[in-house]
This record gives structure tokens, sequence and C-alpha cells, in this order.
């Protein structure tokens, strides 16, 4: 019995904030799926020439009340880059808080709009250690 990855589905509260997000990290919105009589969006999102690897942005339109929430019990989505650093001093420019910071120049984690923990991991061999990054303590939790 063979498998294939099809998508990851996260819960938004505001679709807007959320795909902004997302847009920082990289991601295009690969399509979209409106439901009228369901009252919901779906929105993939994936890396660039990579559209088998999607996060499906699911909207109600009448709002979750739970969301925001912990969201720990969900894990993590997670992303590769080609430069850690460059990306983190990117997310923080536009006000995303970098929860854990890539101190060992490999690994961070941010947050989503909707507190989806987010881990970036830096492609290929370790970056040296560098400031900020080395010192910079971790803010609230990932």
């Amino acid at each position: 019995m063979g498998l294939t990855y099809l998508h990851t589905m996260v819960r938004v509260k505001d679709l807007e904030a959320s795909l902004a997000f997302y847009r920082l990290l990289g991601l295009e919105e690969t399509r979209r799926y409106e439901n009228d009589k369901g009252r919901f969006t779906l929105v993939f999102m994936a890396p660039p020439g990579q559209p088998e690897c999607p996060v499906e942005l699911t909207y109600n339109w009448d709002g979750d009340e739970g969301l925001p929430s912990d969201s720990r019990h969900f894990g993590h989505l997670a992303y590769r880059t080609d430069d850690i650093y460059a990306l983190c001093q990117h997310l923080m420019d536009n006000g995303v808080t970098i929860n854990r910071p890539p101190r060992d120049g490999h690994m961070a984690f941010v947050r989503s709009p909707d507190n989806i923990s987010i881990e970036l991991l830096q492609a290929g061999d370790d970056l040296p250690p560098a400031e900020p990054w080395a010192s910079m303590p971790n803010t609230g939790h990932w």
C-alpha cells in the first residue's frame, strides 16, 4: 500500500493576515476553493516549484472561537531555507517574533498569526554562529 503526501491543513482566523505571513515565508498560492454552502475558503500555498507540498489554510467565514489557541497539539510545519539568518531577519523586519532564534545556524521557530508553530531549517551545513542570533533568547514558546 503506497502513500502520497497531499497537504497539511491548518485553521486560520484571519485569512488575509495568514496569507501575508505565509507569503513572507516565500510560499505562493497554488489554488483556492470557496464553498458558499459550507461557508468556508480553502487556500493552498506551497514553496515555488513545489506545488506537491502545500499547506491548506482553512478559513471558516463565520469565525472559529477556538482560534487562536496554543496549537501545540498540532505540532508544526517545517520548511528548509537556503539562508536561515536572512529569512529570520526578513521575518523580524516584517514584525514576526522569532520564538526560537537560529543560535546554532541550523534551526529556528516562529508562529503564524493563528499560533501555528513553524520550524525553519538551514539547508546543507549549519551556518557559523552569528549575532544577533547567537545571544538572542527564546521568546514565548515554540
